[in-house]
């Protein structure tokens, strides 16, 4: 962890280009994910990349922005100011978000999209900032982009309001008038299409861009770490529907594996972009480095 890493790597998929901006980095994840102990990653080698130094799975909470067609386009928001504190793993890192996506190139005003690849608190954090005692939109020109599916789930009764704070983080823009609710197979943009991969939570879905013969995928929360790209079987304790989040995963891995398809982990760190290889009877996540 010890390595200065760049917090607004940018990879080129055809004509689109995806930089990542960083929240924040955590390490211990048993919480969410009880298999990726330090033991059971030690069993697969290409790995390191992914844990700390005493050997704990590390994740990212992330966005990724994308540019295409002319549009600039946030996919998920992070973590946000308020919630670091309720992680219960170990903050390895946390970044200056909002002036990371300025130097970037990123002015929060010249936004046009958000999408969401669905509503929990990881995902939705920077929708809106603190300003002079209350909060505002942290993108004010930009239409967020929901699910419906998502959106009745988590706005139905018994849903949990500290994973998917709707509240706090949607509302106020539902009444701004600013989000629009879609459906999975909605275009973002030409080439830019909203895939559903439920499992992880009712609504999920993946972003797939398709740009001058390169395909990318964002891929949300179908994996968490890059260990389940190996062990797919590894669940996250947070999946609504475990077993159909696992065939989630091992659809998507068997589609993308031996494909030149860019795959984006939204909770990979350091190195959130790569192919899917076959190793064997099971799958290895390859880096592919950014350009910049």
């Amino acid at each position: 962890m010890s390595t200065p890493r760049l917090t607004t790597p940018r990879w080129n998929v055809g004509h689109a280009r995806i930089t990542r901006i960083l929240d924040l980095e955590a390490a211990g994840l048993g919480f969410l994910l009880p298999d990726a102990t330090p033991e059971n990653l030690r069993s697969i080698p290409w790995i390191a990349p992914y844990v700390a130094g005493d050997g704990e799975a590390v994740a990212a909470i992330q966005s990724f922005v994308v540019e295409l067609d002319g549009r600039r386009i946030v996919v998920d928001t992070g973590a946000g100011p308020g919630a670091r504190e309720a992680i219960p793993a170990r903050i390895e890192r946390a970044t200056a978000y909002l002036d990371d996506l300025a130097r970037a190139g990123f002015a929060p005003e010249t936004i046009d999209t958000v999408v969401h690849t669905h509503l929990h608190f990881d995902h939705v954090g920077w929708n809106l900032r603190p300003s002079g005692g209350g909060w505002e939109p942290t993108f004010p020109r930009a239409r967020h982009l929901v699910i419906a599916r998502e959106w009745a789930h988590w706005t139905g009764e018994g849903a949990d309001p500290e994973r998917a704070p709707v509240d706090r983080a949607l509302r106020p823009l539902v009444a701004a008038e600013r989000v629009d609710f879609v459906d999975s197979g909605h275009e973002v943009a030409p080439g830019m299409v909203l895939e559903a991969t439920p499992g992880h939570t009712p609504g999920h879905v993946s972003v797939r861009i398709a740009s001058n013969g390169a395909t990318a995928f964002i891929s949300g929360d179908i994996m968490h770490h890059p260990s389940q790209v190996a062990r797919p079987e590894w669940s996250c304790t947070w999946d609504s529907d475990p077993a159909q989040a696992r065939a989630t995963r091992l659809a998507f891995l068997e589609r993308m594996a031996g494909t030149d398809v860019v795959v984006f982990g939204s909770h990979f760190a350091h190195a959130p972009a790569g192919t899917i290889a076959r190793n064997g009877d099971i799958y290895r996540f390859e880096v592919v480095t950014p350009e910049e």
